[in-house]
């Protein structure tokens, strides 16, 4: 259930409670071992509650993705592809490196890949869908582009991730543009 702040407090105080217990326990277990019962334990409400708000718990954790979704696309959503590619990568590790653990284990597990790539398509069709370059591309190409530019970014933050964050950002975001800077030269190929 999304927060507008016209509900009534107790309401707020209830999401909020759901989403910090949510996200607390992502971080302590698979989400296939988390359960309503437990998430409304941690909560401190009863399961009626939580189902008076959210139908499944993948229900609250698409609702959470969309937030993500949604925040980073207020940032991302101003560039022009391919132009801003640089900014774009740049805005993406810098955005995720902010969230915390839970959003780490959401992007990074393999437990999470189908919500993750609904977020992923939801960013990346929103963003390039704007560029004239992109719609010249015919679908397949298209296709590539759009899954080398996610695995690369995801990848690169993913790799950052499993070594625990050691290496300075900035030393990952200039990995990830490198590794990107072949998208211009494949749209110029492409033509």
């Amino acid at each position: 259930m999304k927060i507008t702040g016209h509900e009534d407090l107790r309401v707020q105080k209830t999401i909020n409670g759901i989403y910090q217990a949510f996200e607390s326990l992502i971080c302590e277990k698979d989400y296939e071992k988390i359960t309503v019962k437990a998430l409304a334990e941690r909560a401190q409400i009863n399961k009626k509650t939580f189902y008076r708000y959210y139908p499944t718990l993948d229900d609250l954790l698409a609702e959470m993705q969309a937030r993500y979704s949604q925040d980073y696309l207020k940032v991302a959503g101003q560039f022009h592809y391919p132009d801003d590619l640089a900014k774009s990568v740049r805005s993406f590790i810098e955005y995720s490196a902010k969230q915390g653990e839970a959003y780490d284990k959401i992007t990074c597990n393999g437990h999470y890949i189908g919500i993750r790539q609904q977020m992923i398509d939801q960013v990346m069709t929103r963003t390039w869908s704007e560029s004239p370059e992109f719609a010249k591309l015919e679908s397949f190409q298209q296709r590539v582009l759009l899954t080398f530019i996610q695995n690369t970014g995801l990848e690169v933050y993913k790799a950052w991730v499993a070594d625990g964050k050691q290496a300075p950002i900035e030393t990952v975001v200039k990995m990830a543009v490198t590794l990107m800077s072949s998208v211009t030269p494949f749209l110029k190929l492409t033509k």
